[in-house]
């Protein structure tokens, strides 16, 4: 299940330079590739020709040129040249995607092309602000995308699955928790008060006491999570919003569907604390990501057993409050997205 009419990230801006990329996005394979002056495309990564992958090609000038037989296809997707030949086929066309840079991430529009508004891009603006030190990444997973979701809105697995970085049995019994649920959106706010820092945060925050530490997710669909995560020595006014002392970081999350039951994870690490200091940039960002290689085993191994038995029965605990809101909202988006497409396809009769 796929919602269509939604940004996506495609890449990192840094994996589209001279050579093609090819990617499956919601079940297509899409080309991204740059022109000689810079300037981004997207087309369906399928000759019409043969149906080689363009990706397998390399970039001419301001053309792709297809690894079979040398065809060329420019930005508009429009063959431009059949090598051999002065007559060019009328069907040799490719679908083009809409796609724009910002965050240090390109983003592609699967769905109706009049309706792609830049504007609806979710805001990740910390990978670029310069009083924020931040380091975006990619990570394939094998696992639908809605349980990345579903992960990234119930923290309780820190204390289990990431014991030895940034979490702590304190986050699963002793938090206070609020879930907050708009026509579009989730909140979920998470705050531990006087208690140990985990190791991670013992490491780059240096403190030897007692903290509160807060972790404030907030989603948007189809995939995007912001997390707003940081702690201050107990007692200094933390739960207030005097977040003086400590340290706060921003763990920013797109996670788009490749397949059903694969799926691109992007995701940046940010800091506020020493932000022009790359070393401690590099550190937050490494220790993060051994927390992310755990997670990705879990989603794994999760989606090994569900595609064994997808009829499978599962129980649901308070832990999971905001992943079944969250799955709530696409559901209805889904329903919406495509009831509206029967009515355009009547229409259009």
């Amino acid at each position: 299940m796929f919602l269509r009419n939604y940004w996506y990230v495609a890449a990192l801006d840094e994996e589209v330079r001279e050579r093609p990329l090819g990617r499956t996005i919601l079940g297509e394979p899409v080309v991204l590739f740059r022109t000689g002056d810079g300037v981004l495309h997207a087309l369906e990564d399928r000759c019409a020709h043969r149906q080689l992958p363009l990706s397998m090609g390399k970039v001419v000038g301001d053309v792709l040129q297809c690894h079979y037989h040398g065809l060329r296809f420019d930005g508009s997707g429009q063959c431009v040249r059949v090598p051999g030949q002065e007559h060019i086929p009328r069907n040799a066309r490719l679908r083009t995607y809409p796609v724009v840079e910002r965050h240090r991430w390109i983003w592609i529009w699967m769905g109706d092309p009049a309706l792609a508004d830049p504007a609806q891009i979710c805001d990740f603006h910390w990978i670029q602000d310069p009083e924020w030190g931040a380091k975006p990444a990619y990570l394939h997973v094998e696992a639908n995308w809605q349980l990345v979701v579903d992960n990234l809105l119930d923290l309780t697995h820190l204390a289990f699955v990431h014991e030895t970085t940034i979490g702590n049995m304190a986050l699963v019994e002793h938090a206070a928790v609020k879930v907050e649920r708009a026509p579009n959106n989730v909140l979920v706010t998470r705050w531990i008060i006087d208690q140990p820092a985990p190791p991670t945060f013992v490491k780059v925050g240096k403190f030897t006491t007692n903290v509160d530490r807060w972790q404030i997710i907030d989603y948007t669909p189809p995939a995007f999570l912001r997390l707003d995560v940081g702690a201050c020595p107990t007692g200094t006014g933390a739960p207030d919003g005097r977040r003086v002392g400590g340290i706060g970081m921003r763990n920013l999350n797109a996670i788009t569907p490749e397949t059903e039951t694969t799926a691109h994870y992007f995701w940046a690490q940010a800091h506020n604390f020493e932000p022009q200091n790359a070393e401690m940039t590099e550190r937050v960002f490494q220790q993060i990501q051994t927390a992310f290689l755990e997670d990705v085993a879990v989603f794994t191994a999760q989606q090994r057993n569900i595609s064994l038995r997808p009829d499978a029965p599962q129980v649901d605990i308070n832990a999971d409050a905001g992943g079944m809101q969250a799955r709530r909202i696409v559901d209805r988006l889904y329903r919406e997205e495509q009831e509206a497409a029967a009515a355009h396809a009547t229409a259009a009769e």
